[in-house]
């Protein structure tokens, strides 16, 4: 297994069959986003695109952004079985968000979900953070470094972080709607198992 979270780690990921295809969007998104009204938006670190599916079904504009190439592809051919309206909603794109950077202040809502870069969090949260527009959010979910992942990459701590420090990375310009720890049910499909503990962060760009 490699050291880093590299393309080659991500591709055999999520090459490893089907029981990668999880189809409920993240908790937190649907908590959070739920009430806003749809706009412009971007996944960053989408993954096989549920969330961006999930979204683009409530009516938003989706940029949806992975370095797997595998995972992209599970992506299209999921939004494509939900339909061609949903589909032609969501704009693909193959990127490392380590070094890949969002157009600046374009997109009503940015959310990123236990993305594991290369790259100290606080440097990503706020390339992300440069990419959403005058009043829009910033959705942030991360696993708190309570919730251990025994056998990933040594990196992995990289991927840890607690919601406080998410925000002492926003400068002045930002309103800190939500920054706290949180459970979901982790485990299998069916959410059986373990209980996880999340770092949540949601911010909101002043005008």
């Amino acid at each position: 297994m490699p050291a880093d979270f590299d393309g080659e780690y991500w591709d055999r990921h999520y090459g490893g069959g089907a029981a990668h295809r999880v189809r409920q969007p993240t908790v937190h998104l649907v908590t959070e986003v739920g009430d806003l009204a749809p706009g412009t938006a971007l996944d960053a670190g989408c993954g096989e695109g549920t969330d961006a599916v999930w979204l683009a079904s409530r009516g938003w504009r989706v940029t949806a952004v992975d370095l797997a190439a595998t995972a992209l592809e599970r992506a299209r051919e999921h939004a494509a079985s939900v339909g061609a309206d949903v589909a032609d909603r969501i704009d693909w794109v193959r990127a490392d968000l380590t070094t890949w950077t969002p157009p600046g202040k374009g997109f009503d809502l940015v959310c990123a979900h236990y993305v594991h870069s290369t790259a100290p969090s606080g440097t990503l949260l706020r390339r992300l953070a440069a990419s959403v527009a005058p009043d829009g959010t910033l959705l942030v979910v991360g696993h708190h470094p309570s919730d251990p992942h025994p056998g990933q990459p040594a990196r992995a701590a990289e991927a840890h972080v607690t919601a406080e420090e998410m925000a002492a990375s926003l400068d002045a310009g930002w309103d800190v709607l939500v920054a706290g720890t949180r459970t979901r049910p982790a485990g299998g499909p069916g959410g059986h198992g373990s209980t996880a503990r999340d770092a949540v962060l949601r911010a909101r760009r002043r005008r």
